[in-house]
């Protein structure tokens, strides 16, 4: 079940980031301001969605494979695929 969460949240990110956000309580805490995860919800969805797995699943350490998932996830959100996905769901 969660592999099926996480190819759920690589397909439409803005979705999970909503359910997570209304129907548990994964954001509560992380961000001393409402700013952040709002311009993480609208620029960056999947890195925002990265950033709170890493600090909830390795309690907020920094080491190699956050850093590399970090990584992937900017690479996700900024690729031109990432455009493309989002033109197919508005025609």
């Amino acid at each position: 079940m969660p592999c099926l969460l996480v190819l759920f949240a690589l397909a439409a990110p803005r979705l999970v980031i909503v359910c997570l956000y209304f129907l548990t309580t994964w954001f509560n805490g992380l961000f001393p301001s409402l700013l952040y995860p709002v311009l993480g919800f609208i620029f960056l969805p999947t890195t925002l969605l990265w950033y709170t797995a890493v600090v909830h699943w390795f309690g907020g350490q920094w080491t190699l494979w956050p850093v590399i998932g970090l990584v992937v996830a900017l690479a996700i959100d900024v690729s031109p695929a990432s455009h493309r996905r989002t033109r197919a769901r508005v025609d």
